[in-house]
Order: C-alpha cells, then sequence, then structure tokens
C-alpha cells in the first residue's frame, strides 16, 4: 500500500515538471521604466502572536532588515501584527524604531548586503570591516544594538514593562493600556501605535525614515477568531486607510531580508507591460542556513521551494508558501479583470476621501483604523470569502493562492535571489 501512494503522488508531482521556467529579471533597467521617484510605495506585513514563541527580538531584526530595503525609504510602510496583545513585543518595536535612526543610514552608507544587524554583527563582522568600515564605527554600532538587545531581554525576565523602562510621558501613556483591568491575550481593544513616520521623522543623516506601525487587533473571548489568515486581514484594511501601497509583502518574524534589492525584482514582474496586471503575487524561494554541505536531510525543502516552483511557474500557478510574496494588493479585492469593490462595508464608501491630506498619526486616521481592527468588523461582510486571505483551511496562504488562480491570477517565482 505504500508503494502505491507513494507511486501515485510520484506520477502526479510529474505533472509539476513538464514546463519549467527560470526568469531573469534586469533590476538595472527599472529606473528607466519607472523614474526612482516614481516607484510604487511598499506596504510589509510582519505577523507575530507569542513573545515567548517568538522573541521580540526576533520582529526587531526582521522589521529592521525590510526597513533598510534599498528603496526610497519615504515608500516603504512596515506593519507588525501582534496577535498576542504583548507590551513586550511593543516595547521591542519602539527600541527598534530608536536604533533604526542610525542602522538604516549605516546600511546605506556603506552598502551593506546584509542589513538583518543581528546576521550581521554575528557572522559578517570580520567581512564588513574590510569593506570600508572603520573599526570605530563597526564597534560604535555594535554597542548601540546590543544595548537595545539588552533592554528587550531585561523586559522578557521581567515579564512586562516597569515604569523604570520607560523614558518619557507618551511612552508611559502608550503602556497605560495594559494596565486597564481584564487586558488579556485574549480579550483587548485595539492597540495600534505609530512608531516611525516618514513625514516627519529623520534618520541621523537627515533622510526620512520609513513608517513603522504596531497593531494589536481586538479580542474578544466571546468571538471566535481566524488566527493567522484574520491578523493578516485586519492589516490588509488598516494598511488600506494608512498608506494603501499596491504591492504588499507578506514576511514570517522570523525571516529576515538578507537581500536589499528584493523589491526592485519583485517589480521587475509586477511592473512588466505585458503579464504586470494579471500577477497576484511574485514569491521568493526560502533559503535556510546552517545546513550541512549534502544536506542529506532534505533540510532546505528544495522540492517544494525551488524544484516544483519551476514547473508550476510555466502554468502560471506558482504556491505561496505564507513568507516571502510580494502580492498585487488588488488581488485582495476579487479577480483580475473585476470592477472596483467596495473592501470597507459601513463606511458607505466615503473612508478614503475622509482621510485625504490628514497624516498617518492623526486622530481621524487612528479611529478609522480601529474600527477596521474591531472584532465585530468582519461579521455579515465578504472578508475570508472572496476578499483577503481566505478562511477555511489551516494552510492560509497555499488555501488564497488557490483560490486567487481560480480567479484568473497568475502568480510567478522569483528566481533572482532570496529573502533569508
Amino acid at each position: 500500500m505504500a508503494d502505491l501512494v507513494l507511486s501515485f503522488m510520484w506520477v502526479a508531482c510529474q505533472a509539476f515538471r513538464w514546463c519549467p521556467i527560470r526568469r531573469k529579471v534586469y533590476p538595472e533597467n527599472l529606473p528607466k521604466v519607472v523614474d526612482e521617484a516614481d516607484l510604487p510605495p511598499l506596504d510589509v506585513f510582519i505577523c507575530t502572536a507569542d513573545p515567548y514563541q517568538e522573541p521580540p527580538m526576533e520582529v526587531v531584526n526582521t522589521a529592521l532588515s525590510v526597513l533598510a530595503f534599498d528603496y526610497p525609504s519615504n515608500k516603504i510602510s512596515v506593519y507588525v501584527s501582534d496577535d498576542g496583545g504583548s507590551q513586550m513585543t511593543l516595547f521591542a518595536l519602539i527600541q527598534g524604531s530608536k536604533f533604526a535612526k542610525f542602522w538604516l543610514s549605516f546600511c546605506r552608507k556603506h552598502d551593506l548586503s546584509n542589513r538583518c544587524p543581528k546576521v550581521f554583527f554575528r557572522d559578517d563582522s570580520d567581512h564588513q570591516l574590510t569593506s570600508g568600515i572603520s573599526q570605530e564605527e563597526f564597534q560604535n554600532m555594535k554597542v548601540s544594538y546590543e544595548e537595545m538587545r539588552t533592554k528587550v531581554e531585561h523586559v522578557m525576565e521581567q515579564g512586562c514593562v516597569g515604569d523604570d523602562m520607560l523614558v518619557n510621558e507618551e511612552e508611559r501613556q502608550v503602556f497605560n493600556q495594559w494596565k486597564v483591568n481584564g487586558f488579556t491575550r485574549q480579550d483587548h481593544p485595539t492597540v495600534i501605535q505609530v512608531l516611525m513616520e516618514s513625514l516627519k521623522d529623520v534618520d541621523v543623516s537627515g533622510t526620512s525614515l520609513p513608517n513603522l506601525i504596531y497593531l494589536s487587533r481586538q479580542k474578544s473571548k466571546h468571538i471566535h477568531h481566524n488566527y493567522k489568515a484574520g491578523a493578516l486581514n485586519a492589516l490588509i484594511r488598516v494598511s488600506a486607510i494608512m498608506t494603501s501601497a499596491p504591492t504588499v509583502l507578506c514576511l514570517d518574524c522570523d525571516m529576515y531580508c538578507n537581500n536589499p534589492q528584493a523589491a526592485r525584482l519583485a517589480l521587475c514582474h509586477l511592473l512588466d507591460p505585458i503579464e504586470g496586471s494579471k500577477i497576484a503575487f511574485v514569491q521568493f524561494p526560502q533559503r535556510y542556513r546552517g545546513i550541512n554541505p549534502s544536506d542529506i536531510y532534505n533540510n532546505e525543502f528544495t522540492r517544494p521551494y525551488i524544484i516544483n516552483p519551476e514547473g508550476l511557474d510555466g502554468i502560471g500557478a506558482v504556491n505561496c508558501v505564507g513568507s516571502g510574496p510580494f502580492f498585487n494588493r488588488k488581488a485582495f479585492y476579487g479577480g483580475p479583470t473585476e470592477s472596483e469593490v467596495n473592501i470597507f462595508p459601513g463606511f458607505n464608501g466615503g473612508l478614503e476621501n475622509a482621510l485625504d491630506g490628514k497624516t498617518m498619526g492623526s486622530k481621524l486616521t487612528l479611529e478609522a483604523a480601529s474600527r477596521v481592527a474591531d472584532c465585530n468588523y468582519e461579521q455579515g461582510t465578504k472578508w475570508g470569502l472572496t476578499l483577503g486571505f481566505r478562511y477555511g483551511s489551516m494552510v492560509e496562504d497555499f488555501f488564497t493562492a488557490f483560490r486567487m488562480q481560480c480567479e484568473g491570477w497568475r502568480s510567478f517565482k522569483c528566481n533572482d535571489g532570496h529573502l533569508d
């Protein structure tokens, strides 16, 4: 029976390999097609749910590696969804936003190829010191990173954010939300905090910083919550209010982006004048470090991440593996030929106009964002059915990709580079 099952699986898998495609892109030509100032904005979604299983410092390193993309900084918005509602995760991101003012300038100045600080200071110190970085500059940056890491780990040991760790009244007001009676992981109001805003925040070199937003959607113990798919749908709605970038990158909280050119590589597909409007997402393969050279245990998962996608690309149906896809935002709202849909039921179609000219941290913007992150908001709507990430499966990434392909969308694999 085992031989029959395995034989059937082998035969079925051959269909994925009949027409393999290996695509080549030329990001150096992108400014010739689209002016640098006209590059489309990019929204990045990073999801976490448990500060102990997914340490906040891992989330911070992932966020910093994306914030440091080789891309116009005022076009990048990073949204961190904390489905566990942890004050420790928010504290870590606040510290990360302070460190980003130095780190992003440091990355640009030395054109670093590895922009995840944890990996940079752990593995690449000798190589980077021979690349024009002075010993003093390197040590100063490393000390700043270690100070940030020490503060976050101290808070993790305490299990809460004490007043002694907060430096001003504004930060105390933020964390007072956790002191309200009844605030638990499964029962709490929406928490939205704008940690960096490109319109007013700059780094040490005077360059605008990207946007960084913390979100913990409302939870109620009386309501069933769709976990990661529900958190992602809340991010789609909140980001549509705040920035509404046409391109969306989804990342796991422990997947560092060590390719600063990744956004430009994806845009070579998404901005293609012939096929770009039909592409739902461009999937980057996942890479795993620290594996023995022969990889005898298949820890790299070569078949699902490298072999099969090249065959699936031949029919325009590459799988979404959850981390590393650059989505066309329109793919969350219906098929490629569908007309404009109202993604904000209950606002009578006037939400976007009401926010024109308002800053990201304005009261009106935050109130609207909190409303669409409410735990009751999706009831009676098409969210999770035909809008956003689809519900009804434990693997929302695969399921959503299949549904998009059934609606007429195509998906490509990006062979030139990787994210992690």
